[in-house]
């Protein structure tokens, strides 16, 4: 099994993103100045979709997913695509089960004023809604990376911009590329503390691991709103509990009523607690992962 495939699945309210892949160092073409604005939309998924040119001659919307590593594009694009051409095949494991993921080797990949060359691409089933695939934050590579959602653009520059002061930083831990911070739960006026995964992936705003859901005893103790049925990637299914958390806690912010989503009786499926899209929506977002470093500010939404 690819060893990087083997990365954390969880789910957005529609599907479940898993990507994984090589950490692979390109030339990029910059802007003169070093620094380039890549606009995106804000889907009503609270995805974060860029357009992107596969190949020289293919136009996509790809999801930025920031637990992503490598490419992928969804089986419905690949079918429609010309310019495709798978060189292998590797096993692909997440939570769902494990499955086949073709590849394709030597694609060329443009968003906004980078392009990247020698791009691995993997197929899977699954994306954002009406999406053709997603990608990570290593597109970017060494480049500081901005989330303007005041202005739906990602900024990527080579050094932190001055607004930076009026942020607040918090420290990220990479795990071969799964970038966590830390967070706090507030149940019935206890604090239960934790590390999340940073996933735009997810369209909720929080998931949490089958431990710190036990420990906490989160299924008895917050307002169960609904069951769903998800799917991962590779249309594997699995049921999460959806409620509300009275009280999640990222830095200085307090935010209310969060929408939190755990796997009541999947014991050891759900190993990583995630802060999706819902939650990071509501800040300006600014990752110089270099320096393990996340600069967080509220938006006045």
């Amino acid at each position: 099994m690819h060893r990087l495939h083997q990365l954390f699945a969880v789910a957005t309210l529609a599907s479940l993103l898993l990507i994984g892949g090589t950490n692979q160092t390109i030339p990029v073409a910059q802007a003169d100045n070093g620094e380039s604005d890549i606009p995106f939309t804000l889907t009503a998924y609270n995805n974060i979709v860029v357009s992107a040119v596969l190949n020289g001659t293919e136009t996509l919307n790809l999801m930025l997913h920031t637990a992503a590593r490598d490419v992928t594009l969804t089986e419905d694009a690949v079918r429609k695509s010309k310019s495709i051409k798978f060189t292998g095949a590797n096993k692909v494991k997440s939570w769902g089960g494990e499955v086949d993921s073709r590849f394709s080797k030597g694609n060329q990949i443009q968003i906004g004023d980078l392009q990247r060359n020698n791009i691995d691409i993997w197929e899977d089933k699954n994306s954002g809604k009406d999406t053709d695939g997603k990608f990570g934050l290593d597109f970017f590579q060494n480049l500081i990376v901005e989330i303007d959602f005041d202005h739906d653009r990602i900024a990527l520059h080579e050094k932190l911009p001055r607004k930076v002061e009026k942020y607040e930083r918090l420290k990220i831990e990479n795990q071969d590329g799964q970038l966590l911070v830390q967070g706090s739960c507030l149940i019935e006026g206890k604090t239960y503390t934790n590390k999340f995964l940073i996933h735009s992936g997810y369209s909720g705003g929080i998931l949490l691991d089958d431990a710190f859901a036990a420990n906490a005893g989160v299924g008895g103790k917050i307002r169960i709103t609904d069951e769903a049925s998800l799917k991962d990637s590779f249309g594997n299914t699995i049921k999460v509990k959806k409620g509300i958390l009275p009280v999640f806690v990222l830095g200085s912010a307090k935010l209310s009523n969060v929408p939190a989503g755990f796997f009541a009786g999947a014991i050891g499926a759900q190993k990583m607690s995630v802060i999706g899209s819902e939650i990071l929506k509501q800040f300006n977002i600014i990752f110089d992962i270099a320096h393990n470093d996340l600069y967080i500010a509220p938006r006045n939404v």
